[in-house]
């Protein structure tokens, strides 16, 4: 494999190649079938750690969901308009030149 100085020395520091320059056969032991495994977690704790979760999120209030419900609106209005408006103008003038 043909690597040029600066991917060998990043390479070197990350500890993939040897001080020489060879790389370092390593392997990672495949997962054993006996390997400990951390139990399910049950349904009703699943629920309970989601809502904990939830509790900590940042809601937006009532106004600022209005005011950027809004704002979205808006823009798929003037976006829709927008495309409406080529789409139309394209159509006319392929059908100016097709029909010349």
């Amino acid at each position: 494999m043909a690597m040029n100085r600066e991917t060998k020395r990043l390479m070197q520091r990350q500890g993939q190649l040897s001080e020489d320059g060879t790389p370092k056969a390593t392997r990672r032991p495949a997962p054993s079938a006996n390997a400990p495994r951390e139990p399910r977690t049950k349904p009703r704790q699943f629920v309970r750690e989601v809502n904990a979760e939830l509790r900590k999120v940042a809601w937006p209030s009532r106004s600022e969901t209005i005011n950027l419900s809004v704002i979205v609106l808006i823009f798929l209005v003037v976006m829709t308009a927008l495309i409406a408006g080529f789409d139309f103008g394209f159509s006319k003038l392929v059908l100016f030149i097709v029909n010349q």
